[in-house]
């Protein structure tokens, strides 16, 4: 298990926060597997600075894709992606 410290802006923080929103989208610019720990470091944009607030969320589920794996890149990169959440 490792730890992964990543910034995240006020808007994303609160939602992390509250609970309601439960995912993350990142870059695959690093290695992650279920298990390691991701700590989110709130970052204002405006500022560039740390606020000094973190939350601290445990990896359940890692899925990487690349955007032709399904043969859509044209289709992805023209009108975007969801990130559908659901229990």
């Amino acid at each position: 298990m490792k730890e992964i410290k990543k910034k995240i802006w006020p808007s994303y923080f609160e939602l992390v926060s509250s609970g309601k929103k439960k995912f993350e989208l990142r870059l695959a610019d690093f290695e992650v597997e279920e298990g390691d720990m991701l700590v989110l470091e709130e970052w204002n944009p405006k500022t560039k600075e740390y606020t000094g607030r973190t939350i601290e969320k445990k990896i359940e589920f890692v899925m990487k894709f690349k955007l032709d794996d399904y043969g859509q890149r044209k289709e992805i990169e023209d009108q975007g992606l969801y990130v559908v959440q659901f229990n």
